[in-house]
């Protein structure tokens, strides 16, 4: 659940960081899946992590 809401997240604010610098669909459709799955592997970390610790 959390990698899944990290990638959807991740997803979000790099279509938006996309759209800012005024990037067209497929540059925004790039930087979502860059940087959703960059957060998506953060979180599939910190949720190693967590459980780990339990």
């Amino acid at each position: 659940m959390i990698v899944t809401s990290g990638f959807l997240i991740g997803a979000l604010i790099g279509a938006l960081v996309a759209r800012k610098k005024g990037g067209n669909r497929l540059d925004i459709l790039q930087h979502a899946a860059v940087i959703g799955v960059m957060v998506g592997l953060v979180a599939l970390f910190l949720n190693i992590i967590i459980l780990r610790m339990i």
